[in-house]
């Protein structure tokens, strides 16, 4: 169970069938196909499900679980929260899972440290490294290198973007 991963959350019933609409993680939505069994939590309380059926539409992903044949049935899924484990996440070269960036050291390119990674935010324009209280933008004009296995995450950052005082 700890290295479980949120795969997605279940937004909404889509149609009659039994089809409900998920918002994927980014890593999660690789997870979603037929035969897949998720964690899945409601109120607290968790069981497992198997995806009968995947589509992508208008990027959301409707998914259809065994045994969840109507609109009735789909209900007691609407909020809930869907988990892998993250031996399942396919992940695509130069892409990482948040966990394996918090804690690592950022270091300038001149080998200055310049703090520790305590959390990455993701928005719709870039994800973010969280340095202190400042926010890295994880685009390859700053990021030059990234070693998981050494912890270290070089980069080449304009004057002035993090304030470390």
């Amino acid at each position: 169970m700890n290295d479980d991963l949120q795969a997605g959350r279940i937004a909404g019933l889509f149609g009659r069938s039994g089809e409900l609409k998920c918002d994927p993680s980014s890593a999660g939505r690789t997870a979603f196909v037929v035969g897949a069994t998720l964690r899945c939590e409601r109120d607290g309380e968790f069981t497992e499900v198997t995806v009968s059926d995947v589509r992508d539409h208008k990027g959301r992903l409707l998914i259809t679980f065994d045994g969840c044949e109507s609109a009735e049935d789909a209900q007691a899924y609407i909020g809930a929260v869907l988990y892998v484990s993250a031996d399942e996440i396919e992940l695509e070269p130069n892409e990482y899972l948040d966990r394996d960036l918090i804690g690592c050291e950022l270091i300038a390119s001149s080998g200055a440290s310049l703090g520790t990674v305590s959390a990455v935010h993701h928005y719709p324009t870039s994800d973010m490294l969280v340095i202190g209280k400042s926010l890295v933008p994880m685009i390859h004009q700053f990021i030059k290198q990234i070693s998981v296995e050494q912890k270290r995450i070089t980069v080449d950052l304009p004057v002035g973007l993090l304030d470390l005082n």
